[in-house]
Parts: structure tokens; C-alpha cells; sequence
């Protein structure tokens, strides 16, 4: 837990600060049992007239120590709470950035629910040990170490009866520690599950509701939440133990030494004003015991937030920058030329999905990818743009290895519109020019991109392009999520664009259309485009066929069509999947929310 540290050194100071006033505080606490033995060794047992002067000094002093103990705990929570939540802030916006920075494989791996109880519970855990938990934790220990010193100083008889009621209490708190630890990150890591669960029933309502699987979904949930409480109330037997005998023992404890403290006194041994400051000074030592099983339960539920924290943090981006990174020629006025040489990937350790593609698209060329499902089109479009690394070979944008570009340069030269639109909580402004510098964010080039994806339906919203279109853009069609995420590609103005068959979901009139635009705006830019359907071939300039991990044909499609086996085969297959529908553009309440 001392990596904490790499984001909590701004904020120790006061953190250390605020640890001290907490200490002194309980030092103070401490010391109105010393000003009671004073009191009652002299004053009370005192019967000369001035006795009763001696007994309202003590409580006036006894009154002031109580008023600065409590300015010094309210100055604890000033100090340490402002910059407990600004860690907190640190660290999240650290994990934020190392997602981003992560590459597309590792969120394959990761569910978001995980990603996201790691960034808001896990990180509020940690916050509340810090303010609270860490510094009273080492506050306690002070005061128990100080007050079974002063304890044993007023009476070594009774401080040793003291510590042997101690050995138990120790005890137990490390069979706690081992016992808790691993019910604790069980318990983290069902609240990450369960709200993957929520999330995926969130995202897939519709779908849910279309089949009837509603009840099933909600089974799925209660057993999970069942599981999550099952663990929780785990834990809780397991603290509510512990604290049970960290509160009995003491006490136990503390009626034998009142036993013997008594007889002491009897004897002469002991004074009254040294058996009170006794006891009064064990009460003080009594509540650190007993918080002591909350404190520990508390830094053992930090320790396993702690823990899932850096297994996300520690994890290394394997896309990185260059060392000494290139940078792009100056574009030609064709546009670039996109080259893969012996291009290879795979999976983790799974087979390979490309087993050595070689493909070149000339500057200011329109090339169609063409395979059957599962060739690696969609895997191929993603390595150019470097959302994957190859595994072989290379994949070059005039000359320069992608690999030697900075992650930047490189995806300011490449756009990509995929199959699947993804679409932000934004305005339709804010969505489209989403990879456009700031400076180049003007309104003309925003029309200019609508207009060639034929988004125009925008303008019918109810704030235009101003209209905020909801989480994924669900409040769109499909067709018109594509046109979107199309026409955010082209405000790019790449030297490269890919499309993963970005007109899938278009009627064939609006295909058409876009193709027609499409074909004029593209004058100079390079282009790969993947065929999910016959009509989009007609995009492409060249056509190349992928098959069993590599290209086997490239050339017209007239050329392709007489002499290409496989293609004629692929593209009777897509024939027979591409039937014909419309895109009714419902601009109405769904596209207004």
C-alpha cells in the first residue's frame, strides 16, 4: 500500500498534519486522567478550607483540555479532508488516462463493470482509509502505547494485568486479518460483476425486451446480488465477532484490575487518586481497542480496493510510441499510399487470423475488402491504425512503418468509420467533429461532412446540430447512427479512410446516394473499404479478396468476377444475405431525445 504514495506525496503534508492534531487530541484525552489523580489526591481528600478552590481549578483545567481536544479533532477533519478527495481525484484521472491509453485488446478482456467499480467504489475506499482509517489506525496505536506506559507508571501491578489481557486481543486481531483479507477482494470483485451485469442489461434493453428475456436477466441479477450479500454478510459476521471480543476482553480486563486495583488500596499500596487516574486512563485506551477491529477492517477493505487499482494501473500498454518516432512526408496531391507487407496477427496465442497479407492501395484509390464472416477484414482495417499491433510483418503509409509514427500523428492521418457506430452522450456537432483539431472545427467543414454522408435529417432535430442525442445515440436509427459516424470520419479529411462497411444499415436509394458523394469527396484521400454487401463494391476502384489469412486476388471486379473462383463464390454469399430494407429516418420523439 505504499505505492498510495506515488499519488498521495502532494497531499502527506497535511495529511501528517492532521495526524499530529489527531494525536494531540488524544494525548490530551490522556491527560485529564493525571489532572483527576492531581484532584483527587489533593483537593477532595484535602479538608482544609481551600479544598474547594483546589477541585474548581482542576475541572476548569479538566474543561480546557476538553475544548482544545475537541478544536484539535475538528482541525484533523479541516486538514485531511480536502486533500484526501483530491487523491482521490489523482488517482482516478490516472486510471481514466491509463485506460485510454490501453490497447483495444485489453478492453476485449475487461468488463466495464469491473473498469467502473474499480474507478468510483474502489477509489472512494481507499479515500475514506486515508482521511480516516490510516491516521486513526496510527493515532490508536500511539494512544495505546502511551497510555500502557502511563498505566504501568500509576500502577505496574495493575499495567501488568492490563497487558496480559492484551496478548489475547492481539491475538485475534491477526486471525481476523487472515480471515477477513480474502473475504474482502471476494467481495470487491462480485460488486465489479454485478454491475457488468447492470451495464449489459442497460445496453441490451431493447433486445431484452424484444426476445422476453426480462424475468431471465432479473434472475440472473438476483442471483448475483444474492452471492454479493451472501460475501457481505460474510464479512460482517466476521467483524461483528472480532469487535465483540475486542469490546468484551477490555472490560473482562478492567473488572479484574478493579479487583486487585481495590485491594491495593486497601493495603495502602495504591492511592484513590492513582486508582481513578487508572481507570480513567484505561477508559481512554478501551475505545482504540475497540475500534480497533473496524480500523482493521477498514484497512483490510482499502488493501483489496488497493489491490484491483494497480492490477489495472500496473497493466503495460503493449501499442507504446517510438523511442525516436517519424513523422509523415508531406501528403502528395493524390493522397498516400497505404502498403501491408506479410501482414500477420493473432489473437492472445490463438491461431493466426492473417497469415501474411500483402496489399497496396495507391494514392487517391478506393479498394474494397472482400471475404467471407470471420476472414479478418474488420482485424485487418484495425491494424493500420495501430487499434491492434501486428504480429508480422509490417503496414506502411508512404514509407514510414506505422509503428515508427506516435499513436497522434498516426490516427490524425487514418479516420475510421466502423460497421458498428459508436456514438457519444453529446451534441451531433460534438460527435462529428470528434477528431478534428479544435482550430479546424469550423461550421463549413461540419456541413461538408454531414452533407456527403447525407446526415442532413440533423437539421430536423429539435436544436439542429446542437440536439444532445443520447447515450450511444440510441435515439437515432441505425441508418442514421452510420451516417453520423460516417460523416465524423470524413471531418477528418484522413490521408487514409477506412470504412467498415459503413453503409450496411441504408436503404438502397441512400446508398446510392452516399456511394455517388462519397466517390467525389474522396478525390485524393486512400481508401479501404470492407464489402459486407455486393452494392458497396461499387465504392472501389480495385477489389482484393482475403481468404484463409491472405490475399488471393486483386484486380477489377469484372476481373475478378471471370477469373476468381472464390470471389464469384463470396459474392453469391453476400448476395444471398443482403436483403433489402428500408431506413425510415424516424425524426420524431425517439431522434428528438
Amino acid at each position: 500500500m505504499l505505492r498510495l504514495l506515488d499519488w498521495a506525496r502532494p497531499a502527506v503534508p497535511r495529511v501528517v498534519l492532521g495526524g499530529c492534531t489527531a494525536l494531540g487530541a488524544s494525548m490530551l484525552a490522556l491527560a485529564v486522567p493525571q489532572v483527576l489523580r492531581g484532584i483527587v489526591n489533593g483537593p477532595l481528600l484535602d479538608a482544609s478550607a481551600g479544598h474547594t478552590r483546589g477541585v474548581v481549578l482542576g475541572a476548569l483545567l479538566v474543561l480546557v483540555l476538553g475544548v482544545v481536544e475537541a478544536v484539535l479533532v475538528w482541525s484533523r477533519r479541516a486538514l485531511i479532508l480536502t486533500p484526501g478527495t483530491t487523491v482521490e481525484r489523482e488517482m482516478r484521472t490516472s486510471l481514466f488516462r491509463h485506460l485510454l491509453d490501453l490497447p483495444v485488446a485489453f478492453h476485449d478482456r475487461w468488463s466495464g463493470g469491473q473498469l467502473l467499480s474499480r474507478a468510483m467504489s474502489d477509489l472512494g475506499t481507499i479515500r475514506r482509509w486515508m482521511v480516516f482509517g490510516l491516521v486513526m489506525l496510527l493515532v490508536s496505536a500511539t494512544t495505546l502505547v502511551v497510555g500502557l506506559v502511563l498505566m504501568l507508571a500509576t500502577s505496574w501491578q495493575l499495567g501488568l494485568v492490563y497487558l496480559v489481557g492484551a496478548v489475547p486481543m492481539v491475538w485475534l486481531s491477526f486471525r481476523f486479518r487472515t480471515g477477513y483479507r480474502d473475504v474482502a477482494r471476494r467481495a470487491r470483485d462480485q460488486a465489479g460483476d454485478l454491475a457488468t451485469t447492470v451495464e449489459e442489461s442497460v445496453h441490451g434493453i431493447r433486445v431484452l425486451k424484444a426476445f422476453g428475456r426480462g424475468d431471465d436477466a432479473l434472475d440472473d441479477f438476483v442471483r448475483q446480488a444474492d452471492e454479493l450479500r451472501a460475501t457481505e454478510i460474510h464479512k460482517a459476521r466476521t467483524l461483528s465477532r472480532v469487535s465483540f471480543a475486542l469490546g468484551a476482553l477490555p472490560e473482562a480486563v478492567l473488572a479484574v484490575s478493579l479487583a486487585v486495583g481495590v485491594t491495593l488500596t486497601a493495603r495502602g499500596e495504591l492511592s484513590v487518586g492513582a486508582l481513578v487516574a487508572f481507570f480513567a486512563t484505561a477508559a481512554v485506551v478501551n475505545q482504540p481497542v475497540e475500534r480497533l477491529g473496524a480500523l482493521l477492517a477498514m484497512t483490510l477493505d482499502a488493501r483489496a480496493a488497493t489491490d484491483r487499482y494497480l492490477q489495472v494501473v500496473d497493466t503495460a500498454s503493449t501499442v507504446t510510441d517510438p523511442p525516436a518516432p517519424r513523422t509523415l512526408p508531406p501528403p502528395g496531391p493524390r493522397g498516400a499510399r497505404l502498403e501491408l507487407s506479410g501482414v500477420r496477427f493473432a489473437h492472445g496465442h490463438g491461431d493466426d487470423v492473417l497469415a501474411g497479407v500483402d496489399l497496396v492501395v495507391e494514392p487517391g484509390e478506393t479498394v474494397a475488402l472482400v471475404g467471407l464472416t470471420g476472414s479478418g477484414k474488420t482485424t485487418l482495417l484495425q491494424l493500420v491504425p495501430r487499434l491492434y499491433d501486428v504480429t508480422g510483418g509490417s503496414v506502411r503509409i508512404d514509407g514510414v512503418d506505422v509503428r515508427d509514427l506516435t499513436r497522434q500523428d498516426l490516427r490524425r492521418a487514418v479516420a475510421v468509420a466502423f460497421e458498428d457506430p459508436i456514438l457519444f452522450s453529446t451534441s451531433v456537432r460534438e460527435n462529428v467533429l470528434l477528431g478534428v483539431d479544435p482550430d479546424d472545427a469550423t461550421d463549413d467543414r461540419l456541413t461538408r461532412a454531414l452533407d456527403v454522408a447525407r446526415a442532413d435529417f440533423v437539421h430536423r432535430l429539435p436544436q439542429g446540430v446542437d440536439t444532445v442525442i443520447g447515450e450511444e445515440g440510441l435515439s437515432l436509427s441505425g441508418g442514421q447512427r452510420q451516417r453520423v459516424s460516417l460523416a465524423r470520419a470524413i471531418a477528418v479529411r484522413p490521408r487514409v479512410l477506412l470504412l467498415d462497411d459503413p453503409l450496411s444499415a441504408l436503404d438502397v436509394t441512400t446508398e446510392a446516394e452516399v456511394t455517388r458523394r462519397l466517390r467525389a469527396e474522396l478525390t485524393g484521400t486512400t481508401t479501404l473499404v470492407v464489402a459486407h454487401r455486393p452494392s458497396t463494391v461499387a465504392l472501389a476502384d480495385r477489389v482484393a479478396v482475403l481468404e484463409d489469412g491472405r490475399i488471393t486476388g486483386v484486380g477489377t471486379h469484372t476481373e475478378l468476377l471471370a477469373h476468381h473462383p472464390h470471389y464469384r463464390f463470396v459474392l453469391t454469399a453476400l448476395a444471398a444475405s443482403d436483403e433489402p430494407w428500408t431506413d425510415d429516418e424516424p425524426v420524431g420523439t425517439e431522434a428528438a431525445r
